[in-house]
This record gives structure tokens, C-alpha cells and sequence, in this order.
């Protein structure tokens, strides 16, 4: 985070750069969520090697960021070569001048920033983050404008689509949750986006659930349906929220793959970025979904813990994405124990209709009972009979890494 500022960060492209190429290719924009401990530099590395357009980091405390350069260090990790993913950084904030002060510091390494207006835990919503700001929208609004008004004095490009292609463009966007009547959603919306000619904020990310509602539950689609229609075309919005499988989406869109009679089943052995397709008997009475034809992009969370190939058409993950994700992570380390969770969640069955698995759950079960590094490569070496790595030294590279043992 301390580079000198002449220092070239390969991987900086303006998001709104990435919708309109996705619309022009007539597809959605494929984004991986904030997770907290997740979405760490290897972990965006990998999805953005299977199709994910735009990473996230994990929500950053832009207080504790600002003040102390061993947070920065540890939230916000980027690489100085390639590949390093188009990565949006989000931060959790309550006070105009905290968030613009984070963002002036993270703006030299990133795409862009975000405000979290969604993080529905307890902890967050006391000190007034996350989901609680859903209820601030004066000053979830003076957050957006002040940090705009801050990159700008910076020399950062902020003018939204027309500095899309600047190379010092970057981007200032909200995620937020809905309320239980939507017309107060409405009003939220429309107070921090501002005026057409000038608006607050590049693009917007919705997860149709309410502070309250448990995830568990389906997402409110008759709210994505209203608020979709209704600012689509003032602002990209991307859906966040049970985007588990690529071919059992709740809704239809026409930047969707054109659907079938027939469904599509994906194997886990096809290469890196394609699908293998068998037909099945088609359903004669499918469900009713919901059009949204406003909506932009997709932002998964849970899926891509468990599918890293998700947006590449794979219905599984397959072993490929494993590999590359050690080989990442010995790039880019890893505490142990995360990336022990990382490998087992890719190990599981995914989250869709198809729950085949690389290993079963008495595997999983052994897999978690490696101490270190060394001892989970042989394991799965013997379990995938000689998985292979990206590099000829990985397995040297884990040698005397005392913080894996």
C-alpha cells in the first residue's frame, strides 16, 4: 500500500469501462462480493481467471484504515503484475470525511471504491455501518459526494461515463439492501444518486433483502423488479443475492444466454473457461420468472466460494480452479487455516442444482485434518492421483513458510 506513487498497478480499469464492454458483448457484468476474510487477493485472482469482470475486497473500516498502516497492509493487498483483477475496494464508514480519506489513499491501487450499505451484522449496524445507513440517506449522500469532491482535488478523473476511459478514471458506488416497503427504497436511491446531469455515484449494487431478512430466505424480486425499472436507466445497477448457478437464475434477462427446451449441465473436467453441455428432458411446464431486462450485472458470494468457475459455465469447480488457487496463494499468502477453508469449500458440492464434488464428505473431513501446506498438497495429489500445479517450484514455494505450519 506504501508503493511510491509512479509505481504502475497493472489491472485498473474504470467499472463503467467493464459494463459497456459486457453490454456490448451482450452479457452481463460477473462481479464476486465483498466477503469478510474471503475475498483476498488470491481468492480475486482466481475468480477473475474463470470470467469474474470486477472484484471486491472485503468491507475495510475507513477509520482503522486511515490511522494505521498495519490495516492497510493487511485489508488491502494488490499485486504489481499481472494478473491483477479490475478490483473495486469497499469500505465501512459513518463520516464524510473518514470515507473520502480512505478512498484518497486506496485510489492510486484500485478501480474504484464503495460504500457498504448492506452488512446486516450487529456489530455494524451499532456503530451506525453497514445496513444501518439505510436508514441515513442525507448522509449516505454526503459520504458519495464528499469522496467524489476529495479524488477529484486528488487529480483523480471522476466525471462518470465520460472519464470511463481516462487512465486516472476511477469510480464511487454504494451497496445497499432494501426496506420492507420499497418506496422507501425509492427515496433512498434517488437522494444519494442525485441529479441526472450530475450523479452522485457511478453504479449501484442491490441485495433485494431487508436488514432483518435471513439469507435463507429468496430475495425479494418483486423490489429488484421495481427499483431495476425504475433507475436502470440513470445508473448500472448489479443484482447481489442467490446468484448460485448460472443456469437456475430466478429471474430472465435478455443479457442472459438465450434458454432452451433442454437444460444444461456442466461436467467439471472441460478446460479452464469452457462447459460441457448433455441434454436432459425438457420441462413442459416451467416457472413464470420475472424479466429484468434493466439489470446489468451479477455479484455472487457464496457461489464462488464453493464454484471459483461459476461465471465460466462450469456448474461445479473443478479441480483446475483449485490449482490455480494454490498457486495464487503461494504468491500472495494466505493464513493457513483460510486457506485450508478455501480449498475444502472448493472441494464441496456447489450451490446450484448440481451437487457433485471433487471429494466426498469423509475426504473434506481428512482434508481438514492437514497441519500444514506440504501435507494437503500430498493429500490431494493423491486424492486427484497427481494434481498439478501452474509452476514447475510451487511446491518449493511453500518450503519454510514457518506462518503455514
Amino acid at each position: 500500500m506504501e508503493e511510491p506513487p509512479e509505481l504502475q498497478i497493472p489491472g485498473i480499469v474504470h467499472p463503467l469501462k467493464l459494463f459497456d464492454i459486457a453490454k456490448n458483448e451482450k452479457r452481463l457484468l460477473y462481479t464476486s462480493a465483498p466477503m469478510v476474510r474471503y475475498s483476498k487477493l488470491a481468492f480475486r485472482q482466481t475468480v477473475h481467471a474463470y470470467g469474474t469482470d470486477l472484484c471486491w475486497t472485503p468491507m475495510i473500516l475507513a477509520k482503522e484504515f486511515n490511522r494505521n498502516r498495519l490495516a492497510r497492509d493487511s485489508d488491502f493487498t494488490v499485486s504489481t503484475v499481472a494478473p491483477q483483477p479490475p478490483t473495486v475496494v469497499q469500505f465501512g464508514a459513518n463520516v464524510p470525511q473518514e470515507l473520502a480519506r480512505a478512498a484518497s489513499l486506496a485510489a492510486p491501487f484500485c478501480s474504484g471504491v464503495d460504500l457498504n450499505c448492506g452488512c446486516p451484522q450487529s456489530w455494524a449496524c451499532a456503530e451506525t455501518l453497514g445496513a444501518a445507513l439505510m436508514e441515513r440517506r442525507e448522509l449516505v449522500r454526503d459520504m458519495v459526494v464528499e469522496t467524489r469532491d476529495q479524488l477529484r482535488r486528488d487529480g483523480w478523473a471522476v466525471g462518470k461515463d465520460s472519464d470511463m476511459d481516462h487512465p486516472k478514471g476511477r469510480s464511487v458506488s454504494v451497496k445497499i439492501r432494501v426496506h420492507k416497503d420499497v418506496r422507501k427504497t425509492i427515496d433512498f436511491i434517488t437522494t444519494v444518486l442525485g441529479p441526472e446531469q450530475d450523479r452522485h455515484i457511478d453504479f449501484l449494487t442491490i441485495h433485494p433483502r431487508t436488514r432483518q431478512t435471513p439469507s435463507s430466505i429468496p430475495i425479494n424480486l418483486e423490489a429488484l423488479e421495481v427499483l431495476t425499472s425504475t433507475f436502470g436507466d440513470k445508473v448500472p445497477i448489479l443484482l447481489s443475492g442467490d446468484v448460485f448457478a448460472m443456469d437456475a437464475l430466478p429471474f430472465t434477462s435478455p443479457l442472459l444466454p438465450s434458454s432452451s427446451s433442454s437444460s444444461t449441465i456442466t461436467t467439471n473436467t472441460a478446460p479452464k473457461g469452457t462447459a460441457t453441455t448433455t441434454t436432459e428432458t425438457p420441462d413442459l411446464n416451467p416457472p413464470m420468472l420475472k424479466n429484468l431486462p434493466k439489470l446489468r450485472g451479477l455479484m455472487s458470494a457464496r457461489a464462488l466460494l464453493r464454484n471459483p468457475a461459476l461465471y465460466a459455465g462450469h456448474s461445479t469447480c473443478p479441480w483446475s480452479a483449485v490449482e490455480d488457487f494454490l498457486y495464487f496463494a503461494a504468491r500472495a499468502p494466505l493464513p493457513y487455516k483460510l486457506l485450508l477453508h478455501h480449498v475444502a469449500e472448493m472441494c464441496g458440492p456447489g450451490m446450484g442444482p448440481d451437487k457433485r464434488a471433487l471429494l466426498t464428505r469423509a475426504e473434506r473431513a481428512e482434508l481438514l485434518e492437514c497441519g500444514n501446506v506440504l501435507d494437503l498438497l500430498d493429500f490431494l495429489e493423491e486424492k486427484k492421483g497427481g494434481i498439478r500445479t501452474r509452476s514447475e517450484g510451487l511446491r518449493g514455494g511453500w518450503q519454510g513458510k514457518g506462518k503455514y505450519e
